[in-house]
C-alpha cells in the first residue's frame, strides 16, 4: 500500500462553549450581594497549518474524524471557565482545502476553494469554536440587577471539507508511461520510486531532492501522461494537478520506444497539447506563472541503447530551432546527468527570482478593503421585504397551504441557541432582545398576524412558535406582582441589602426592634390579666369574622342566637 495520499475528506468540529453560571454572592452580614455567575469558556478551534514537515495525507485517512477541546463551564465567585485549546493540524506546503460536496453515503467531491497553504506557517481555521455563554454577572446592568439566568455557551462549528495535496517541486518531469521518469529522478536523487517495466508503474508522485554543488532543487515524479488526460483518460486529472506549482516543466522523451506512431517530437507535441487544455482551465493563485510561460526542457533518454542515441542526436536540432535546452542522458550508465543537473538548478534560480518579484507586486497591487468603524451608523429594520442588515424574514407555504415565517440571520440564530428555555426569564430575555432588533415589526410589516406560526432559524436548531405581539415582551412579571418585573429583586434595591449599614444605622434599629418588643409583651401581659386567654367567650376583636367563638356557637345550635353570632349577643 502506498504511504502516499493526496486527496481526503475530513470531518471537522469545532469545541462547544461552555455554559454559563447563575450564582448569587452571599457574605456574613449580606446574604444577597448580587450575581456572581462566571461566564464560561470558549470552545477551541481545529487550525491547518502548512508545515515543510509533514509530506503525505495519510494520517486523515486513518483519522478522518477530528474535534476539538470544549470549554468548560463557569462557576460561581467570578469563576470563568477555561478555553478549549485549539486542535493544530499541520498539513503538507501545497495543501488546498475545498468545501465537500455530495449528500449523505455519496463520496465527496471538492467544491468551493477555501484555502490554498502554500508557504510555511500558512494556516486555516477549518472550525471555529463556539462562544461561551455569559453567566449572571454579567448579564446584569442598571436596570436589571439580579438576573436570575444565564446563557447557553454555542456549539462549534461542525463541516465535511476535502483535503487536496498539489506538490510543491521546483521540477516536474512529465511524459508517456516508461519513459523513465522514475528511473531519471532515482538516478538523480536519494529517492527511491518503484520501477517496473510495464505503464502507470507510477500511481503517486515522488519528490526527490537533487544536489548541483552546494545548492539543491526539488524534483517531482508525475505519473505517466497520454493523450486524453486532460479529459481523464488513463490517470488523467488525478495527477496533473501535481504539476500546478512546479517552475520548470521537464519533457522526459523516451528515445528507444518499439510502439508503432512514437516519435520524439510528436510525444512532446501530444503531450503540450494536453498542458495547454489542462492550463485553460486552470485557476492559479496569485503570484503564479501560467503554466504556457513556464520553461520548458527536453530530456531524451535511454541513449545507453545504440538505435535510442542515434535517434537523439537526430532530433535534438529540431529542439533547439524551437528554442528548447535539450539533454541526451542515460539513467543505465548515468551520461549526460550531471549537465542536467546543473543546468536545472540555474534555472530554477532564475525562475525563483521571478516568483518572489511577482508576488510581491502582486502583494502591493492587492486592494484590501475593510468596512468603515462607524459605530453611529443607523441600523436598518427589517425594511419593507424584511431584509435588514441583521436578519431576513421569508414567508413559505406548502402544497396544502399551510404557510410560517422563516427568521433567519447570525443574531437571532445565535440568540436562540444560547437560551435556556426551562428557564422563563431567560424565554423573556430572548423576547426581549428580538424586539429591539426590530423582528417583531418586520413580521408586522410583512402581513403576520396573532397566532401565525414563525420559525427562527432552519435545520435542526431551528424554533418554531406562535407568534404574539400582543404581550409587550419587557413586561412579564415573575410573581404577579407589579414590583417584581424581569431581572430586579427586591432585597436588592437601594433600601434593601444592596447597601451595606453602617454601625449607627444598626444600633438604631436594634434598639427600635427591642423596644417594639418590649411593648408586645406588655400588651400581652396585659391581655392575661384580663382574663381574655381564659374566657373563650370573649372575643377580643369583634370585626373578627373567623372566630372560633361564633362557629362554636352555631355547631351547638344555642336557641338563644339570633343567627347573627356572639355579636348580635353582646348587643
Amino acid at each position: 500500500m502506498s504511504d502516499f495520499v493526496d486527496r481526503v475528506t475530513v470531518h471537522v468540529k469545532g469545541g462547544d462553549g461552555g455554559n454559563g453560571a447563575a450564582s448569587i454572592r452571599r457574605e456574613k452580614y449580606k446574604p444577597l450581594a448580587g450575581p456572581d455567575g462566571g461566564d464560561g469558556g470558549d470552545g477551541g478551534s481545529v487550525i491547518f497549518v502548512a508545515d515543510p514537515n509533514a509530506t503525505s495525507l495519510m494520517d486523515f485517512r486513518f483519522l478522518p474524524h477530528r474535534a476539538a477541546p470544549s470549554g468548560t463551564q463557569g462557576l460561581g465567585g467570578d469563576k470563568d471557565g477555561s478555553k478549549g485549546a485549539d486542535l493544530i493540524l499541520p498539513v503538507p506546503l501545497g495543501t488546498v482545502v475545498f468545501t465537500a460536496k455530495g449528500g449523505p453515503g455519496e463520496q465527496k467531491r471538492p467544491g468551493k476553494p477555501l484555502a490554498d497553504l502554500r508557504r510555511k506557517g500558512d494556516r486555516f481555521v477549518a472550525a471555529e469554536g463556539g462562544n461561551g455563554g455569559l453567566g449572571n454577572r454579567s448579564l446584569a446592568n442598571r436596570a436589571r440587577r439580579a438576573p436570575g439566568f444565564a446563557l447557553l455557551g454555542e456549539p462549534g462549528e461542525e463541516r465535511d471539507l476535502v483535503l487536496e495535496l498539489k506538490s510543491i517541486a521546483d521540477v516536474a518531469l512529465v511524459g508517456f508511461p516508461s519513459a523513465g521518469k522514475s528511473s531519471l529522478i532515482a538516478a538523480m536523487s536519494a529517492a527511491k520510486p518503484k520501477i517496473a517495466d510495464y505503464p502507470f508503474t507510477t500511481l503517486v508522485p515522488n519528490l526527490g531532492v537533487v544536489l548541483a554543488g552546494e545548492k539543491r532543487f526539488t524534483m517531482a515524479d508525475v505519473p505517466g501522461l497520454i493523450p486524453g488526460a486532460s479529459q481523464g483518460k488513463g490517470l488523467g486529472l488525478e495527477f496533473l494537478r501535481h504539476i500546478e506549482r512546479t517552475e520548470v516543466i521537464a519533457h522526459v522523451v523516451d528515445c528507444a520506444t518499439l510502439e508503432p506512431n512514437r516519435d520524439p517530437i510528436a510525444d512532446y507535441e501530444a503531450l503540450e497539447k494536453e498542458l495547454a487544455i489542462y492550463a485553460d482551465e486552470l485557476k492559479l493563485p496569485l503570484g503564479a506563472i501560467p503554466i504556457a510561460e513556464r520553461p520548458r526542457i527536453i530530456v531524451l533518454n535511454k541513449v545507453d541503447v545504440p538505435e535510442a542515441k542515434e535517434l537523439a542526436e537526430f532530433v535534438r536540432p529540431e529542439f533547439e530551432k524551437m528554442g528548447l535546452k535539450t539533454f541526451i542522458v542515460s539513467t543505465a550508465s548515468h551520461e549526460g546527468l550531471k549537465e542536467l543537473s546543473f543546468a536545472l538548478m540555474g534555472i530554477v534560480d532564475e525562475m525563483r527570482e521571478k516568483v518572489r518579484a511577482q508576488e510581491e507586486a502582486e502583494d502591493e497591487a492587492r486592494v484590501v478593503i475593510r468596512p468603515l468603524e462607524d459605530a453611529g451608523r443607523p441600523r436598518r429594520r427589517g425594511g419593507r421585504s424584511g431584509l435588514g442588515i441583521d436578519f431576513e424574514i421569508e414567508r413559505e407555504q406548502d402544497r396544502d397551504g399551510n404557510f410560517w415565517y422563516v427568521v433567519t440571520g447570525s443574531k437571532p440564530e445565535r440568540w436562540v441557541v444560547q437560551t435556556n428555555f426551562d428557564n422563563e426569564e431567560a424565554v423573556g430575555y430572548l423576547a426581549d432582545r428580538l424586539a429591539r432588533l426590530g423582528v417583531e415589526d418586520a413580521l408586522r410589516k410583512l402581513g403576520a398576524h396573532p397566532g401565525d406560526e414563525v420559525h427562527i432559524g432552519r435545520g435542526d436548531r431551528a424554533v418554531a412558535f406562535d407568534w404574539d405581539p400582543t404581550v409587550a415582551a419587557g413586561a412579564e412579571m415573575l410573581d404577579g406582582t407589579p414590583q417584581a418585573v424581569r431581572g430586579q429583586d427586591l432585597r436588592l434595591q437601594d433600601d434593601g441589602y444592596a447597601r451595606r449599614r453602617t454601625n449607627t444605622e444598626r444600633r438604631r434599629e436594634y434598639h427600635e426592634w427591642m423596644d417594639a418588643k418590649s411593648a408586645v409583651r406588655a400588651a400581652m401581659q396585659a391581655e392575661r390579666e384580663a382574663g381574655h386567654w381564659s374566657d373563650p367567650t370573649v372575643l377580643d376583636d369583634p370585626n373578627d369574622e373567623t372566630s372560633l367563638i361564633d362557629r362554636l356557637g352555631e355547631d351547638r345550635g344555642d336557641p338563644g342566637k339570633d343567627g347573627k353570632g356572639t355579636a348580635a349577643k353582646r348587643q
